[in-house]
């Protein structure tokens, strides 16, 4: 099968565009980067991709009168790089997902949606509201991308214990950690052509007992 043709949006600094280039360049995804969108020209992420001399664009929210413009925008730009499948990393604006792209864009979110999702609820006002709540246990979230904030269906989860001692940096590091290993899986799993929508649900093709992803196993 020939490597999975993706494009990358993002508005910030491009960390996990960062991992999946050093994914790939080690020889552990087998993908292309075709296509960066930001929608900041400060975003460091830009500075990255330039580095890793892949294409970028910057296509702001302010150049359109509506949502639906700049989101014709972005997908003309994604259906000229021939991508297969469209990761938001990062992207902070409203995209309305094209009719073409249905469960071909993932998104990547520091919570275990559907707790601490929803509009403004991003970086570290994720981590600052599951500090205040109390909870135990947070984590990150990989799922298909629809037009409602974080509502899509749920791909793969990964969690981590909350510190009595956490502040929401050390808390978002861990989380990190988990991302790094989570949104390549689920990359991986759409590739082999495992994942199933059945509803609101997401059934991974032979993986009916719930087994973990293989960097979990022993």
């Amino acid at each position: 099968m020939p490597s999975i043709r993706l494009a990358v949006l993002l508005s910030g600094g491009g960390t996990t565009l960062q991992n999946f280039i050093d994914l790939i360049e080690d020889g552990l995804l087998d993908a292309r980067i075709v296509q960066v969108i930001s929608s900041r020209e400060d975003a460091f992420g830009v500075e990255r991709a330039r580095k890793a001399r892949l294409p970028v664009t910057v296509v702001t929210r302010k150049e359109f009168a509506r949502s639906s413009q700049f989101g014709d925008r972005i997908f003309g730009l994604i259906r000229k790089s021939d991508a297969d499948l469209v990761l938001l990393a990062g992207f902070l604006q409203f995209l309305p997902i094209a009719e073409d792209f249905q469960h071909r864009v993932m998104n990547i979110h520091p919570a275990l949606l559907p707790a601490f999702g929803g509009k403004g609820m991003f970086g570290h006002h994720v981590h600052e509201a599951v500090l205040a709540a109390g909870v135990k246990v947070s984590g990150c979230t990989i799922h298909f991308a629809d037009d409602q904030y974080d509502c899509g269906p749920i791909i793969v989860q990964r969690a981590v214990p909350v510190m009595e001692s956490d502040t929401p940096d050390t808390l978002a590091f861990r989380i990190f950690e988990q991302e790094c290993i989570a949104y390549p899986e689920a990359v991986r799993l759409f590739v082999e052509g495992r994942l199933k929508i059945d509803g609101r649900r997401v059934r991974i093709a032979g993986n009916e007992r719930g087994e973990p992803p293989m960097e979990d196993r022993d």
